[in-house]
């Protein structure tokens, strides 16, 4: 998107926050619009959050997912189609103008093989395949902030093999709260394309836990759990150990802490709890999470608790992807292309500095 154009999609999105609540405007803002093309692929879609960001901003997707649940849930709330299966570096994609996903990571995870792209559970040479197969305009992935830190090398042998098939490859470090999330959530996000692609502008207002959950958080359903008093113990030890500066409830004038599986599902040290007004302390309940991740109201989840706070826990959140897919939309509605020779100047110049094309650090 340029410039002028990111700046304009910036007030008027703060315009409309200010004049309803962040609830109704998730709502609204994130309907799958009635008329959608080009066709998007996306891979390892989960639940949908990518997606539903993507088809908000008028695009038909085609998702592929591996687990069950995810899929019934993508289906149920998506326009478009969503094939249950495990993906390879040989399924069969149907033609795309424009390729996303979030590749699962092990290779670079604490567990994992340390394998690279050698690894069978890794999921970027099933993405890098793609790229090769279907020649998108524009291809887009998000993932973990640990790929730019623990396993740096990995990564970028991952943006050498999508430089090689002829794309201008950039990748940033951007945080959902810029962008109407109600969380801190660092994500890297890789852009492949031919020239002019511009990254969305961050948001003038952050959106506090307060603002996500409304009158939630001062609710006490029927199907609330709360801490015990030995959690209680646990868990101030746990915060002594970590060297917390303040307790790690949740705090509703501020953003959220990054929203996980682990810390939504899990009774751990650092789950996500809120603090009532009589002292007591319970996690937070689907929905809550659901909002944390900006999910609107009306999005549906399948399979049990568990199952929906992995699929919650594990999206992308989808008014991140909601500008994201804003910037892929000004892309594909551009005409500004480089040629092949230019990229692969482009990419020749960015190897003899030693760095991967315009990487960049916000």
């Amino acid at each position: 998107m340029h410039d002028n154009a990111a700046r304009a999609l910036s007030a008027h999105t703060d315009a409309h926050i200010q004049s309803e609540s962040y609830p109704e405007h998730l709502s609204r803002v994130l309907r799958p619009a009635a008329e959608q093309s080009p066709l998007v692929v996306d891979l390892f879609a989960g639940c949908g959050g990518l997606a539903l960001g993507f088809e908000a901003q008028g695009f038909e997707t085609h998702g592929f997912e591996m687990d069950a649940d995810a899929v019934a849930t993508y289906r149920r709330n998506l326009a478009g189609e969503c094939t249950e299966l495990f993906l390879t570096p040989e399924t069969e994609l149907p033609p795309a103008s424009v390729l996303i996903g979030g590749p699962p990571c092990q290779p670079f995870s604490v567990g994992g093989k340390q394998a690279g792209l050698n690894d069978s559970r890794d999921g970027f040479p099933i993405f890098i395949s793609a790229v090769r197969r279907l020649r998108p305009e524009i291809f887009m992935f998000e993932n973990v902030r640990g790929m730019f830190y623990r396993n740096r090398g990995y990564l970028d042998e991952v943006l050498i093999a999508l430089r090689n098939e002829g794309y201008i490859v950039e990748v940033k470090l951007l945080n959902g709260v810029d962008y109407g999330v109600p969380q801190n959530r660092e994500r890297i996000v890789c852009v492949g394309h031919r020239g002019g692609f511009q990254w969305p502008a961050a948001q003038n207002k952050r959106i506090t836990a307060g603002e996500a959950l409304g009158e939630l958080a001062f609710q006490i359903p029927p199907e609330s759990r709360f801490l015990t008093a030995s959690m209680d113990k646990y868990v101030k030890k746990y915060e002594i150990a970590s060297k917390c500066i303040r307790p790690r409830d949740l705090h509703l004038h501020k953003p959220a802490r990054t929203v996980t599986c682990r810390n939504l599902a899990g009774a751990t040290g650092d789950m996500q709890r809120l603090r009532l007004e009589d002292g007591r302390r319970r996690r937070l309940l689907c929905r809550e999470g659901a909002r944390l991740q900006s999910f609107p109201d009306w999005f549906e989840f399948s399979g049990s608790e568990t199952e929906q706070f992995n699929q919650i826990g594990n999206a992308v959140a989808p008014m991140f992807a909601y500008h994201l897919a804003a910037a892929v939309r000004s892309y594909i509605d551009s005409t500004e292309r480089l040629t092949e020779t230019e990229v692969r100047l482009a990419n020749l110049a960015a190897q003899c500095a030693n760095e991967p094309p315009q990487l960049q650090l916000l």
